[in-house]
């Protein structure tokens, strides 16, 4: 069962000639040009490309993001940690972790022989641990991160106990038209590579003019649709990227 939706090259490019023969005409143009059609639609689509994804690393205050293999990150937009500060099911005290004390005393409470006696003292050691943990992110945030870009490093902060793993969200390079999961950019770029298509298509068959022919191509009416969906096309996609402010 797949997770996720995903187009091949090949998809790509039997949607674009179904779209413009019906199945029952032939293209002057070659599987071969729409596909690179279909990888210079991907190219431009690249910059508004937001779709996130996920890697869990071993912790470093300095991560190495050349030493991943599959790696390709066009820019890291949060961190995360994998475990809790009471651990994952083992024992706090071994891994330094601190424990929530409100969490603690809720096992007492609902344990057997559990009362509330002396919750009083469990809830002004909450309310001091949480004054620490405020003081503590004003002090040094927890999981600020910085990206060097040119040296592909991420340097990241931890203000409490130094995580065993870390989780990586970051939107991805793509190289592949395959990676594109999404269904909505899934069908900006086929709309995309067909009004491409439908350009060099028109140009093609209004190269010559036939000036005594019983009939007549529809080069200036694929010309036309064309340019018009691809005016159409770019300008969603620039009034889109103005609905959020991209981390750099």
């Amino acid at each position: 069962m797949k997770k996720y939706s995903t187009f091949t090259k090949e998809q790509y490019i039997d949607y674009i000639k179904l779209e413009l023969t019906g199945g029952v005409l032939e293209l002057e143009i070659s599987d071969e040009i729409i596909g690179k059609f279909v990888d210079a639609s991907l190219q431009e689509i690249t910059r508004y490309l937001d779709t996130v994804t996920y890697v869990t690393v071993p912790f470093a205050s300095c991560i190495d993001l050349t030493g991943f293999e599959d790696f390709a990150c066009s820019a890291v937009t949060n961190i995360y940690r994998t475990e809790g500060y009471t651990g994952d099911g083992g024992s706090s005290f071994q891994d330094g972790s601190e424990i929530d004390p409100m969490y603690a005393q809720s096992w007492m409470i609902y344990s057997n022989g559990g009362s509330y006696y002396n919750l009083n003292n469990y809830i002004y050691n909450y309310l001091a641990y949480n004054t620490l943990i405020q003081i503590r992110n004003t002090m040094s945030t927890e999981l600020d991160f910085v990206e060097d870009k040119v040296n592909h490093k991420l340097y990241i902060n931890a203000a409490y106990d130094v995580p065993r793993f870390i989780t990586i969200q970051y939107v991805p390079i793509y190289r592949d038209v395959s990676q594109v999961t999404s269904d909505y950019w899934i069908d900006i770029l086929k709309r995309l590579a067909l009004a491409h298509t439908k350009v060099a298509l028109g140009r093609v068959r209004t190269r010559f003019t036939q000036t005594n022919a019983l009939w007549t191509q529809d080069g200036e009416t694929m010309l036309s649709e064309g340019n018009e969906e691809l005016k159409e096309l770019r300008e969603t996609l620039r009034t889109n990227s103005l609905l959020f402010l991209p981390k750099d």
